[in-house]
């Protein structure tokens, strides 16, 4: 197993030097001067030649691919062009807003899609199972902008004034804020990687509510997050039910599912430790690609609710031009989907024993 798990690791240097470098060629491929951008259209030839030298943009794309790798190997993700801000902290910002929504999104996915598809996969061929499977196929067609929207228009409009409403958009209500964590205890000299851990913790609203016993407002942020956790969650549901109707029919054929009912075993426990468990293994791969998905950032979710997080804010730091956003956005988004398929893999092996990574 930790040979294994090393040699991914080790993978993972070369993936993201190839990422960084695809998306730093495309990046200046792409038409359009980030002076302009910035500037407007009357910048002067003068003005754009200063700001490209100020921003290194002057250096061919070999220079400027060794020099950010040199920044990042010591933890400098650059300085936004746009915001004149370092780039990390900016995704310490926008990150945990993704976090939240990927959280709320998967749980509502997998314990409602495996509970959809253990029932369509036992009433096999039934009014049940052709009802759970439509719904599945509904559910994986819509398109979550416009679910979004449905969602909020039902919940905040329709239903407004009674107990079913539901807020609309943003994170919190209206004149409801919370203290950071470095204000409440007392950090606020705290510099480099402890600042930016304490900075992280402190843009998670629901995990700053629960670190300093707010629970009025993670009680709110909750309610806030529902609409878009639903919206985003439907189509992994679809997704993770059919795969576990599937998944789970192959191996209710199994020899041993038909001796472990054989033995007089309650049909329950035949299930859930016995078939459910080996028919985990296609299961758990769809929710880690989902959930590594999820994580880049779902712009039209965080659009359509109102959302500040990694997703609208790498489409706008692409409009803008500003490079070493779209490079630091695109390094944390390709190191979470690597993760996400190490750790699917790494649960294969405490799933079925009979598996051997190394």
């Amino acid at each position: 197993m930790l040979q294994f798990t090393t040699r991914r690791l080790l993978l993972l240097i070369p993936v993201l030097l190839g990422v960084l470098l695809v998306t730093l060629i495309i990046s200046r491929l792409v038409p359009g001067d980030p002076c302009i951008a910035m500037m407007g259209e009357k910048a002067t030839q003068a003005q754009c030649a200063a700001f490209r030298e100020r921003f290194g943009l002057n250096d061919n794309i070999g220079v400027q691919f060794v020099r950010y790798l040199g920044n990042l190997v010591q933890g400098d993700f650059g300085e936004s062009i746009e915001y004149n801000r370092p780039v990390v902290e900016y995704i310490s910002e926008r990150l945990p807003m993704t976090f939240e929504l990927t959280f709320g999104a998967m749980l509502f996915s997998t314990v409602f899609g495996v509970l959809l598809g253990v029932i369509s996969a036992l009433r096999r061929n039934t009014i049940v199972d052709t009802l759970t499977m439509i719904g599945a196929n509904i559910g994986i067609s819509m398109p979550v902008f416009w679910l979004g929207l449905m969602l909020a228009y039902v919940f905040a409009l329709l239903l407004k004034g009674t107990p079913f409403f539901i807020p609309p958009s943003g994170r919190l209500t209206p004149g409801l804020s919370y203290d950071p964590l470095s204000t409440v205890w007392h950090l606020q000299n705290l510099t480099g990687l402890p600042r930016l851990v304490i900075n992280f913790l402190s843009n998670s609203v629901i995990i700053n509510s629960l670190l300093t016993g707010n629970f009025s407002t993670l009680r709110d942020a909750f309610w806030h997050l529902l609409l878009p956790s639903l919206a985003v969650g439907t189509i992994p549901l679809a997704t993770v039910a059919r795969m576990t109707r599937s998944s789970l029919l192959d191996v209710l054929g199994q020899d041993y599912i038909r001796t472990a009912r054989a033995k007089g075993l309650v049909e329950n426990l035949v299930i859930s430790k016995h078939a459910l468990r080996n028919a985990l293994i296609p299961i758990v791969t769809v929710i880690g690609l989902e959930t590594g998905a999820l994580l880049s950032g779902a712009v039209l979710t965080e659009t359509v609710f109102a959302l500040p997080g990694m997703g609208t804010a790498l489409v706008t730091a692409i409009l803008a031009r500003d490079y070493p956003v779209v490079q630091g956005f695109t390094v944390i988004i390709a190191f979470i989907f690597v993760m996400a398929n190490l750790i699917v893999d790494l649960s294969y092996a405490y799933m079925d024993p009979r598996i051997r990574l190394e």
